[in-house]
């Protein structure tokens, strides 16, 4: 405690400066001892370590010259083994070559051989042949000569038959020449003559079996209409709501439809009378549902006939794509297509137009079977056949030349007449 209270009595009368040097002092002082041991470490490390390096280095000049002399040793035998393979080589090769060289020369031994023989065997051929056409010319020298003796006989001959017959060569060629061709004439009239018989008998009966054939496969019914349709009446007051005040729903009925209606004493009938049978089925049909809606005005008839009408042009249409399928043509324009669905409310002769052209295109269709010709377009010609009674009621003309036009504006008959064209081609 004492010896504290000392110390510190002599720090605090130190002066100031003199506490801050000592500390550097002491500071360089110890950095000077530290340089001082860590450079005689450092020279006494640096002198071991030349001293370990001059001995590796030592080693190592020891270690390459006795590397060196081994390798100069080893070289020399390498180099003895190489020169004995490759003696042993140069001489395998040697002995390769000349086994190839023998054998070649064997083969080419035998080539010349063959070689030789086919020469031999080509130039006792090329002998032959020799012979052979000395032989020919030998035998055609004889035929010449033979041929101007018989010219030379023939001539002479002739000479001896103009003598007989008093005739000059062209004067016979054309007695004979004549009477050959007469003799000709007559045979080929005779045969002609037998041939068209036969013909015509052969035709006619072959047509009689044809169709006889193809009317016992097609057996369509057949419906006889008129002109008239009849609409029968619930009772006889309903004429009275028909014909209405002053006659108004008759006459809008009529001007919608184009159908004359005939309201006379017959019970409970109504007759339309009318020669397009599309308006006096539209008619008919109007008339039964407006009989049955019992709502009877000229607004209302307007509405049902438009709504009749459409529903009857859907129907002609569904009507002439089932024709064109039962029928199997294909390809036909729309509006042909429709004009043979109007076909089916028009009557000919009796008979339902629709139904006579579906049976006329199957009878084609069978004859031109059994006759080997186009059935297809047997068919398509059997079916528009009529064509023109769809609307000969509104155009003037024959139905035929109306169907030809019609057919003539969709184009029908430039494609019959290309399928025409191929048939009689064929």
């Amino acid at each position: 405690m004492h010896n504290v209270n000392l110390s510190v009595l002599f720090l605090s009368t130190m002066p100031l400066w003199l506490g801050i040097v000592l500390p550097i002092v002491a500071l360089v002082i110890g950095v000077l001892v530290a340089m001082f041991f860590y450079n005689a470490t450092t020279v006494k490390k640096v002198g071991s370590a030349r001293e370990q390096e001059r001995k590796i280095l030592d080693g190592a000049r020891e270690e390459a010259e006795r590397i060196k002399a081994q390798g100069k040793e080893e070289s020399k035998r390498a180099l003895k083994e190489a020169l004995l393979e490759a003696k042993e080589q140069d001489l395998k090769l040697r002995n390769e070559f000349e086994r190839d060289t023998k054998e070649k020369k064997a083969e080419i031994q035998r080539m010349e051989q063959r070689l030789t023989q086919k020469e031999d065997a080509l130039d006792k051929k090329t002998e032959a042949l020799e012979q052979q056409k000395e032989h020919l010319l030998k035998k055609e020298e004889a035929v010449d000569a033979m041929q101007v003796k018989l010219n030379s006989q023939h001539e002479l001959m002739l000479q001896e038959l103009e003598k007989v017959a008093q005739l000059t060569r062209e004067e016979a060629k054309r007695l004979l020449t004549e009477e050959i061709l007469d003799s000709t004439r007559h045979e080929v009239a005779v045969q002609v003559r037998n041939m068209e018989q036969q013909a015509k008998d052969e035709a006619d009966m072959n047509a009689k079996k044809i169709v006889a054939l193809a009317i016992q496969k097609c057996a369509a019914d057949q419906a006889s209409e008129i002109t008239v349709s009849v609409v029968p009446l619930p009772s006889d007051d309903m004429k009275a709501r028909i014909i209405g005040r002053e006659g108004r729903n008759i006459r809008a009925l009529e001007n919608a439809t184009g159908i004359e209606l005939i309201i006379d004493d017959t019970p409970e009938v109504v007759i339309l009378s009318g020669f397009d049978p599309v308006r006096r089925e539209i008619a008919r049909l109007s008339l039964e549902r407006l009989i049955n809606d019992g709502r009877i005005h000229p607004a209302r008839i307007e509405e049902t006939v438009d709504k009749v009408t459409r529903e009857m042009d859907q129907q002609i249409k569904e009507a002439g794509e089932a024709a064109v399928f039962e029928a199997g043509i294909f390809g036909l324009h729309p509006e042909l297509i429709k004009l043979i669905g109007r076909l089916k409310f028009r009557t000919s002769y009796g008979q339902n137009v629709y139904k006579h052209s579906i049976e006329v295109a199957t009878l084609a269709g069978q004859m031109a079977a059994e006759l080997g010709l186009d059935v297809s377009f047997a068919k398509r010609a059997g079916l528009l056949h009529d064509i023109g009674k769809a609307v000969d009621q509104e155009q003037e003309g024959t139905h035929i030349q109306i169907g030809a036009d019609l057919a003539k504006k969709y184009k029908e008959i430039i494609i019959s007449s290309m399928r025409l064209w191929r048939t009689t081609a064929t």
